[in-house]
């Protein structure tokens, strides 16, 4: 079929879910175009040399849970693009002042043993999701809003991602290692651990880690978009970068176009397409609500880190907040809208497992908190949280400050103004809190399509949700393959 015969579809961004539509619809015999603001196409799933020495520094996502299970790159045979996921001994490690590290292992009943009296109680929470974990992965990386193919299972998760994290934790364990484990996974909900929902972070990355790992891409996460591109290239399409895009009506003509922006950064997009919205597509997005923001530290080190607990070193992932206590603590002040004294903070070390992410003697170190929405300090506290942050780095590997040759300073402004679809530093497309966490997109059965015949949203803010899976695009791009039959 010529170029010219083929449907052509327009989408603007490119993020890992404007690229995943993109491949879809290029393999399915679409022409696709794609328009990128930046220089570079990726969106947060990006790496880059910040520190100017040959080191590979991931600018948004490191770990990849979602991304090493995710049924869609799995169809697109990534792997056959270059794509190589790369473990450490241990998916994830939370240490504790005075006690051993708790551990993550690639195996419930090796995570489990480690936990004492909370082995038993572990161990069933968990085997039914590690045992089947396909198919619970099926139903949670689709619309919710959709009979589940597997009803019985999916009724299982739901009594046991349901209640708030802080009650779950309460109930199931009584020592502190399950308790933490179990509650640094939940943080990731970036929401109060005291809301119902958070339990379904817990439950999940902690199962992802025992089955599939958390490991990071070999060569950075940019290897990821670059397999994608690989795939895109192939069928056809195109991709223009430093093209940002404001009004629809300049796009050249196409018989479907995509989105993947978040529902603010829609809302201010102009053209004849986004002006002839429904109004309950606009109330929908409207109420769009966005979370806590990050703020990002890279950290260039002499070294690897010098753990108090020597497994840690040993692990790809680390959970820094100590007690499952102090992490509820901090996640609730960040979302009173304060600055923990001692965040919970977010570390990945992606040297463990691909050794070629720095020059040899150096070490590169990535890491995160989460922050009040849109925090903006004044030049003279810019560095507030990177001390807090450096802290907690200190407070489980004392010396760590020694080994520090560089840093690079992302706050929320620094975020939005790199990538507009981290909205005040949410990093989620969305707060993660209540119903939202659930309905991705909004309380609809279309939440691809906007109402307007021909137009398409695909970000993070629809279902499944945040993470480097790619599936918000395939369920965009199926959308658009049933509406737009060739």
């Amino acid at each position: 079929m010529s170029v010219t015969a083929r449907p052509h579809v327009n989408i603007v961004g490119s993020g890992p879910n404007g690229l995943t539509a993109a491949a879809l619809l290029a393999r399915a015999g679409w022409h696709v175009r794609i328009y990128e603001r930046n220089a570079n196409v990726g969106g947060a799933a990006a790496s880059a040399d910040v520190f100017g020495d040959g080191s590979i520094v991931d600018l948004g996502a490191a770990a990849h849970p979602f991304g090493v299970a995710s049924p869609i790159f799995r169809h697109l045979g990534l792997e056959d693009y270059g794509l190589e996921w790369l473990h450490s001994e241990y998916p994830m490690a939370h240490p504790f002042d005075d006690a051993p590290a708790a551990i993550l292992h690639r195996d419930v009943r090796k995570t489990a043993r480690a936990l004492g009296v909370d082995s038993t109680a572990w161990r069933l929470i968990h085997r039914g999701i590690v045992n089947s974990i396909d198919d619970y992965l099926e139903q949670i990386l689709r619309p919710i809003l959709r009979f589940p193919d597997h009803p019985v299972k999916m009724a299982q998760f739901g009594l046991l991602s349901t209640p708030p994290s802080t009650w779950f934790v309460r109930t199931a364990f009584r020592e502190e290692p399950a308790r933490a484990l179990f509650t640094g996974s939940a943080a990731h909900a970036n929401t109060p651990l005291g809301h119902p929902f958070t339990s379904t972070f817990g439950v999940l990355f902690s199962a992802l880690g025992m089955t599939r790992g958390w490991p990071v891409v070999k060569g950075g996460t940019g290897a990821l978009v670059d397999a994608l591109v690989q795939v895109i290239t192939e069928y056809g399409g195109e991709i223009h970068t430093s093209a940002e895009v404001t009004d629809l009506d300049d796009l050249p003509s196409a018989r479907a176009t995509m989105l993947d922006v978040t529902p603010s950064q829609a809302l201010v997009m102009r053209g004849k397409q986004l002006r002839d919205l429904p109004e309950t597509t606009v109330h929908r997005l409207q109420r769009w609500r966005y979370g806590p923001g990050v703020y990002k530290v890279d950290w260039l080190l002499d070294g690897p880190v010098d753990w108090a607990d020597d497994r840690v070193a040993n692990a790809t992932t680390v959970h820094l907040g100590g007690r499952a206590a102090e992490i509820r603590l901090a996640e609730a002040q960040v979302n009173a809208g304060r600055i923990p004294d001692r965040p919970f903070v977010m570390v990945t070390q992606p040297q463990v497992a691909d050794p070629s992410r720095a020059p040899e003697g150096k070490h590169v170190l990535w890491t995160y908190t989460h922050v009040p929405h849109g925090y903006r300090p004044a030049a003279a506290d810019r560095e507030y949280v990177a001390d807090a942050i450096a802290g907690q780095l200190e407070r489980f590997a004392p010396g760590f400050g020694a080994k520090v040759l560089d840093k690079k300073i992302w706050d929320p402004g620094d975020l939005e103004n790199w990538n507009p679809n981290l909205v005040g530093g949410d990093i989620a497309g969305g707060s993660m809190g209540g119903l939202q966490s659930m309905l991705r997109g909004g309380l609809t059965l279309e939440p691809y399509r906007m109402g307007v015949p021909g137009l398409y949203i695909c970000s993070s803010a629809t279902p499944p949700g945040a993470g480097v899976h790619g599936m918000p695009g395939a369920w965009a791009a199926h959308a658009v393959l049933e509406d737009q039959r060739v």
